[in-house]
């Protein structure tokens, strides 16, 4: 689930990550989580209590005609019905995210790791060494300005925070509104609902105004303003099985939030911060040789304030609770409550591309989890990238 004002930024070493950097500015335009009790064995994932997949997905009865086990043949139609069954509606009200109320945020936690897996010895490879999350320099840059941080609600007095990144929409090239997140910053999971108020502000803290403790302006904190959600879809197992700890739901934790400027000045959001980062569905496993990982982690020993990253140069390692389902990536990352959601990238063809999200985690930090982005991630994306106004 989000987890208040936390994000997972990923660490880098002097190397990768300038090449990353240069990667990611070629695209210029264009929660806390439970202590792991078994260290020897597979990382548990952090995403949802305790409900098993096999005990099958449900539908609402006016939609019975759709298999959430066959998933991977719903076509636009069907991922509408499903959607509009599970409406989002933003009451968002402009201004409401004022300086007060993003300083006063709680960091959403990555879902906390503190079930074991239940795959087989072959799913799941050795827990990866432990990689120190480090700040991203002020300030940012375009390539940088395209991560940010989620605002909303999840009950009437508490606001909590994650962290999004802005992808590119191929039906609206160099105009996207789209922003990536994992779908326990959106959705509370089984038996739950949409949180409230979800706003999206790219590039926080860019020029560092607000570091080291020191007092800023609301103007310093969102440079590029903020950017209301007008629509979300989540992942459907999300909905029906996820919770707060790790389990099956989270190797399907990622979601998308459509927004738009509360300026009203009538600018992209890609437009606004000068970037966007392509989504790689389906990436070949072996092509994956090193992940770097961003978010705004809140909780300590981070306040929420910097972009952090943790850089891993080696081949994410496998993590999964259902052998079904498509393993996690897993790197080392001492990243905290208020990354979730954050991106993460790879050197594709010398450009940046996202493969996937921070989702879950060990208490205290020493390693974070993100689901594969396959055929079913691209389906929801594809809906809400060509979903009509």
């Amino acid at each position: 689930m989000p987890s208040d004002a936390r994000t997972a930024p990923i660490r880098r070493t002097a190397g990768p990550a300038a090449a990353v950097l240069t990667v990611l500015a070629l695209a210029a335009t264009a929660c806390g989580p439970e202590d792991d009790t078994s260290p020897k064995a597979a990382p548990p994932a952090s995403a949802t209590a305790s409900p098993s997949s096999k005990a099958g997905l449900s539908l609402p009865k006016s939609l019975k005609d759709l298999n959430l086990q066959d998933l991977k043949n719903w076509s636009l139609s069907d991922w509408s019905k499903w959607a509009d069954a599970h409406g989002f509606k933003n009451d968002l009200v402009k201004g409401f995210w004022d300086l007060t109320r993003m300083e006063g945020a709680k960091g959403m936690d990555p879902q906390e790791a503190g079930i074991q897996s239940t795959t087989t010895a072959p799913e799941n490879d050795p827990q990866p060494s432990v990689i120190t999350a480090k700040p991203q320099q002020h300030p940012y840059s375009a390539s940088t300005a395209v991560l940010g941080k989620i605002f909303m609600t999840v009950d009437a007095d508490t606001g909590a925070v994650c962290s999004g990144t802005v992808v590119s929409d191929p039906a609206h090239p160099g105009r996207s509104n789209l922003v990536w997140t994992a779908a326990h910053c959106l959705h509370e999971g089984k038996g739950g609902d949409w949180f409230k108020k979800i706003s999206f502000v790219p590039s926080f803290n860019r020029a560092g105004a607000a570091s080291g403790g020191k007092r800023a302006t609301e103007a310093q904190l969102a440079p590029y303003g903020s950017w209301a959600a007008d629509y979300a879809v989540v992942s459907p197992q999300w909905v029906e099985e996820g919770g707060h700890k790790g389990g099956p739901a989270s190797q399907y934790d990622f979601g998308v939030i459509r927004v738009h400027s509360e300026s009203g000045d009538g600018r992209s959001l890609e437009e606004t911060v000068g970037s966007s980062v392509p989504v790689w569905f389906n990436a070949p496993r072996d092509q994956i040789t090193s992940a770097f990982a961003y978010g705004y982690p809140q909780a300590a020993p981070f306040d929420g304030r910097e972009l952090e990253h943790c850089d891993s140069t080696v081949k994410p390692a496998r993590l999964s609770f259902d052998a079904s389902r498509p393993s996690m990536y897993n790197i080392g990352c001492t990243m905290t409550g208020g990354s979730s959601g954050g991106g993460w990238f790879v050197n594709r063809g010398g450009k940046p591309a996202l493969i996937s999200n921070n989702s879950i985690g060990p208490r205290p930090a020493a390693w974070m989890a993100g689901p594969a982005l396959g055929a079913q991630a691209k389906q929801m994306f594809d809906y809400i990238s060509q979903k009509k106004d």
